[in-house]
């Protein structure tokens, strides 16, 4: 009986022993994840906590949340930067063209450059000066907008409203009435209409816009905006947030660089879903505090 005992005893350690070696290559696998993540500079990494103990089930946790931090502070560092570059470039464009576009309007309206062969050159010219003045106006919008007014905002009548002004798409719509997040109205509103605006002109015919609780973020609240129009290459994706990227022949390009910028300054983020909805091409991702 003794020896029956003294085997049951070494196979349940050996077979202790064997889970406990498999649990920690596991460890050490999902830290080996985790650093490639960051190093390829992949903030958006989740791993799961199920099957560890209370103490590594708080770290991982923590590391996930760490993870998004992160990310939502390069985000803001990246913002910041474009800020003081637009500065910089607005005052040096309008040093450059306001002098152009002056003397150049100027000499159209001489007799002896009307009708001559300068007239067309003269005439590019202006034509260019007043294109980088649009240029620069595009830039103070970006620079310069308003403080947000963060209060508690229902999404759905504004859903509502962008429906109303965009009756010629499809829309299927997934907000409970009673979701409310932190947010400023008309900020929030300009950032639909913008993802909304670039859809149709991808051709989309299907919105998609559903609201939930984040699974991963107490008091958090996930936005999905998608949409069925021509996906963003996959080479373009990492710079649609850049300001006066555009991968359109038409459009200034500040538009999702702008957007970023007023949820950030709500507190908030602004992503490009990894995994489009089921059944669409393109997926954004909205967080907000939830009201």
């Amino acid at each position: 009986m003794s020896a029956l005992l003294y085997i049951i005893i070494g196979v349940a350690l050996a077979a202790l022993v064997a889970w406990f070696i498999r649990h920690q290559q596991k460890l050490r696998l999902r830290a080996h994840l985790m650093q490639e993540a960051i190093r390829n500079r992949d903030f958006t990494f989740r791993m799961p906590t199920n099957g560890m103990f209370f103490g590594e089930r708080a770290m991982q946790e923590a590391l996930n949340q760490l993870g998004d931090t992160v990310r939502q502070q390069i985000n803001q560092s990246e913002v910041e930067s474009w800020e003081r570059l637009t500065r910089v470039l607005t005052h040096e464009i309008m040093n450059a063209t306001a002098p152009i576009s002056s003397i150049t309007q100027s000499l159209l309206t001489r007799d002896n450059v009307k009708g001559t062969e300068l007239e067309d050159g003269i005439r590019a010219i202006h034509s260019t000066s007043q294109h980088l003045n649009t240029f620069v106006d595009a830039y103070r919008k970006l620079s310069q907008w308003q403080q947000p007014t963060v209060e508690a905002v229902r999404l759905s009548p504004i859903i509502a409203d962008i429906r109303q002004l965009n009756a010629s798409l499809t829309w299927h719509c997934s907000v409970a009435d009673d979701i409310a997040v932190s947010a400023d109205r008309h900020m929030l509103l300009q950032i639909l209409l913008n993802l909304v605006k670039n859809a149709a002109e991808a051709k989309a015919r299907n919105i998609c816009i559903e609201a939930m609780p984040s699974p991963d973020h107490a008091a958090t609240i996930i936005l999905l905006v998608s949409n069925d129009g021509q996906p963003i290459p996959a080479e373009a994706q990492k710079s649609i947030f850049v300001p006066f990227f555009t991968t359109k022949r038409t459009g200034n390009g500040i538009g999702l660089s702008l957007s970023r910028k007023m949820m950030l300054q709500q507190g908030g983020n602004l992503t490009l879903s990894d995994q489009p909805r089921p059944g669409y091409h393109t997926t954004f991702s909205l967080e907000f505090a939830e009201a």
